[in-house]
């Protein structure tokens, strides 16, 4: 690859470094948890919309998919229109009422403590079980990021993988620990838009060089006629209902990733999220587009077949571009890595300080106490993470399905529903979400027959019938619970 080159090197160098100057540009301006954690809800619909977008839009966008596209063809795009349309839906009908929601039931700063006030949950049973699963499916996720990053650092440096995560790990860790919320913000307007650039630029100077879009569908038939087809799949079998099902089902996911949820409780005003939405949505549309090409003109462009087609940007942008702008664009990759991962560990870190330590050791803990157990948080669960990640063999797309999943099925129908239906009552809320996280866990680990339906779709529906049966069996929340709906919802 590049791995001496050192103009590569430098601009790796100097990004890491621009990063780190914003991370202490907010660090001083953070002086309390509700800083740290959703940036005293500042944001305007610009940096809103491409932090909630390069935040969900990890690694997996320049590695994982173009690689699923790269080994399955047109089967791919079934995933990105199910992305699309959640994108989508999650701004219009999510977005308004969690931001007003979550300000107005006692400024909920997290998930799990929205939650909390949102059902007046005395015995702290909704906010400690889901800081756990906060916890646990992050893990996974957040180390999905790091197996993105030392891949990225062994190609490009030729550097010793677990070398390569560790320093992954650090570059993201730093800004994280210090700048918080607004560190993370920032950086994912940088990071978005030049995510945005490489998508475009990449996959059409790809196909220019192979001779035009046309030379490339002509090239992926020639290596597989089944890559034209969306309807079946690189083996020649036709997809079943099940898999077209299972792929568009990623769009379900985005209603319970906590990472993106924050965006919208961070956003300055609600009347900043129509303009918000729109920005997201076509900045998400051309981004998956572009990851599509990525892996279709890898198909037409490389003869010799990949070994690992997770890796196509990474060699597309060696191949076709001088050192330098090789290196800017490289730095995409490291930007989809970072903004993501610093979210998942400031989400995760505020589940420890707010809804764990503060919620059951410390209640009168001061505002500097929790950020710093915030900080420290990041490192520790930066390092487990860290340590699932040392598997070179890891998957990235892998990673992030099974997280996702889990986030989507165990908060999304609980959130929903707790912005549409004031019935709901909190042990209805306590068994969705217990109900949709056991669910994926169980269900990701069989395989065969109705088990090869992605987790999240079962996941989702049996937490949306638990919470609606048991709300129904259960008594009805108080008045004041339900003044307080009408209230927020403006009826």
């Amino acid at each position: 690859m590049v791995e001496n080159n050192i103009g590569v090197s430098a601009t790796f160098v100097v990004y890491i470094l621009l990063m780190l100057a914003i991370g202490y540009i907010a660090y001083k301006r953070t002086s309390n948890l509700s800083d740290y954690i959703l940036g005293g809800r500042s944001l305007g619909p610009l940096p809103s919309a491409l932090s909630a977008g390069a935040s969900d839009m990890s690694g997996w966008l320049l590695l994982g998919l173009p690689g699923y596209a790269y080994a399955a063809g047109y089967e791919a795009i079934w995933i990105a229109v199910g992305l699309l349309v959640g994108t989508w839906l999650n701004w219009l009908i999510v977005a308004r009422r969690l931001r007003n929601y979550s300000l107005a039931a006692g400024d909920s700063l997290t998930l799990p403590s929205y939650f909390e006030n949102r059902f007046e949950d005395k015995s702290r049973a909704l906010r400690v079980i889901s800081a756990f699963f906060i916890l646990l499916f992050f893990l996974f996720y957040t180390s999905s990021g790091l197996v993105a990053g030392g891949k990225l650092f062994e190609t490009v440096f030729g550097l010793d993988y677990s070398t390569a995560v560790i320093i992954g790990t650090l570059a993201v860790v730093s800004y994280t620990f210090f700048g918080g919320f607004l560190a993370v913000a920032w950086t994912d307007v940088v990071q978005g838009l030049l995510m945005f650039a490489a998508l475009l630029l990449v996959p059409i100077l790809a196909i220019t060089a192979d001779g035009g879009w046309s030379a490339t569908q002509a090239a992926m038939d020639a290596k597989n006629p089944e890559f034209l087809s969306a309807f079946t799949g690189a083996d020649g079998n036709a997809l079943g209902f099940l898999a077209i099902l299972s792929l568009l089902g990623w769009g379900l996911g985005y209603f319970g990733q906590p990472h993106i949820l924050a965006r919208f409780k961070a956003i300055r005003s609600a009347d900043d999220i129509p303009t918000a939405r729109r920005i997201a949505v076509i900045w998400s549309g051309f981004g998956l587009l572009g990851a599509l090409l990525v892996g279709f003109s890898a198909i037409g462009y490389f003869e010799t077949p990949l070994e690992d087609g997770e890796r196509a940007f990474m060699l597309l942008v060696d191949a076709l571009f001088h050192p330098i702008i090789a290196g800017i664009l490289l730095a995409a990759i490291l930007a989809a890595i970072m903004s993501t991962a610093d979210s998942q560990l400031l989400v995760s870190s505020s589940a420890l300080a707010e809804d764990f330590y503060k919620a059951l050791f410390r209640r009168d803990a001061s505002q500097s106490e929790l950020v710093w157990v915030g900080r420290f948080a990041v490192v520790g669960i930066a390092i487990v993470a860290c340590m699932l990640a040392f598997d070179p063999d890891s998957q990235v797309l892998e990673l992030v399905s099974y997280a996702w999943a889990g986030f989507g099925a165990a908060f999304g129908p609980a959130l929903i529903l707790s912005l549409f239906w004031k019935r709901m009552t909190r042990l209805g809320a306590l068994a969705g979400i217990v109900v949709g996280g056991v669910t994926v866990v169980i269900w990701g680990n069989i395989s065969g027959g109705i088990f090869e339906l992605y987790e999240i779709i079962p996941g989702f529906i049996l937490a949306a019938i638990a919470i609606v049966v048991v709300s129904l069996a259960t008594p009805e929340p108080s008045k004041t619970i339900q003044d307080g709906f009408d209230k927020v919802v403006g009826r």
